[in-house]
């Protein structure tokens, strides 16, 4: 079994929580479970199986991106599922009214009111895909070169990567992208924002615990499950994590858990999503929007670290092993997409702008992409990336 990266000692420690409202009023006193547990006459309230069904979905396509047998329009019925379409091999997801492409870029707070960009963002996955098809898998049996797309194998016999004529593949960028286009975005910026939450008659159905019809929860608890869903909806047992379980917010929060400049992230945001969980119980949305902003920091760490790694890990193998020099590169493409989607605490910004995440892309594709780029470019690139996040390059390269 995985090891179980969770202090439940602490957690139940922090979880006596008293806050005081703006008007230097007591508000009700919270107390959380240690696991996300929580039930109503003697059946559980959590509720996400939707983000599950979208992280499924997701997983499918991401592997679908490497079949070179695959159609474009294969793949894109697979991003835009229909109810009812034969687009998974799974039965369950066929018959789901869910899809992954309606949810990227679709937050309340970044996207609402900017269908523009939403469209833009949406395009750019299209875009891979596309590409992926026309001009990766005719070349699918050719040696990648300088303007060339086509395979390079890592040395000693390792993965075989197949690339863009600028050394990027495209499937990375897709995967690590869904990990801030759609789940980083639905988290932070939808579900956990007040404009959500306190939707129409949310405050007043959660006080008086009106609950949705033929639900065991309300409006509020359940917004607040959905985003929890983005993050462990992979989870056998949400209530005792282990993380990994998926290729995207579970894997890489777990990653940037192992590195010890960063131990502790895990824990934290997990018992945020508790507290906050409870606070909604008990009406108290002073100690909920706390925790939201906790969740927002620390899962916008996630993407910024990971960018950072992977540019130095492609920097360290450039000109000596570029399958693996420009795996890393694709990936750390990607992680920078997502930040776009980060959240700073208590603001309405990222903590990178889409024009800046475009400016950096540009710089790694200019010229021949990868086959090109310089190791200052990554330096420098990884430098402010890591000042943006108050972290170090050096500690993010562990």
């Amino acid at each position: 079994m995985k090891k179980i990266v969770f202090s439940l000692f602490v957690a139940s420690a922090l979880f006596q929580s008293c806050s005081s409202d703006d008007d230097g009023g007591e508000t009700s006193q919270v107390e959380a479970p240690t696991t996300y547990t929580f039930l109503r006459d003697g059946n559980s309230s959590v509720s996400y199986s939707g983000q599950t069904t979208r992280i499924l979905m997701a997983e499918e396509l991401v592997s679908g991106l490497k079949v070179e047998t695959n159609t474009e329009a294969t793949l894109d019925a697979m991003f835009a599922h229909v109810e009812g379409a034969s687009d998974f091999s799974d039965a369950d997801l066929n018959a789901s009214d869910k899809s992954v492409r309606s949810k990227v870029a679709a937050s309340t707070d970044f996207f609402s009111a900017n269908t523009t960009e939403a469209n833009e963002i949406k395009a750019d996955f299209d875009g891979w895909i596309a590409s992926q098809v026309n001009d990766v898998f005719p070349n699918w049996s050719f040696t990648a070169a300088a303007g060339e797309a086509g395979a390079l194998q890592q040395a000693g016999g390792g993965t075989t990567r197949y690339l863009n004529e600028k050394g990027l593949e495209y499937n990375q960028a897709f995967a690590k992208g869904l990990i801030g286009g759609l789940m980083i975005d639905q988290i932070l910026n939808n579900y956990l924002s007040p404009a959500v939450l306190d939707a129409g008659t949310n405050v007043e159905d959660n006080n008086n615990v009106v609950l949705e019809e033929g639900k065991t929860y309300t409006s509020m608890e359940h917004k607040w499950d959905e985003a929890f869903g983005y993050l462990y909806g992979s989870e056998a047992d949400a209530a005792n994590p282990v993380l990994d379980v998926d290729q995207f917010l579970s894997e890489y929060l777990d990653r940037v858990e192992a590195d010890e400049d960063f131990a502790g992230i895990a824990t934290k945001i997990y018992n945020a999503f508790i507290l906050g969980r409870a606070a909604i119980v008990a009406n108290n949305y002073t100690v909920r929007d706390a925790q939201a902003e906790i969740i927002k920091e620390n899962i916008s760490v996630i993407p910024a670290v990971r960018a950072v790694y992977y540019l130095q890990s492609g920097k360290n193998n450039l000109g000596v092993d570029n399958a693996s020099a420009f795996h890393g590169l694709s990936e750390a493409y990607g992680f920078i997409y997502s930040l776009q989607f980060t959240r700073q605490p208590n603001s309405t910004s990222p903590y990178l702008t889409k024009t800046e995440v475009d400016a950096y892309l540009e710089t790694l594709m200019e010229g021949n992409g990868f086959w090109d780029v310089t190791t200052n470019t990554l330096d420098e690139i990884s430098d402010e990336i890591s000042a943006k996040f108050g972290f170090t390059t050096e500690e993010a390269s562990n």
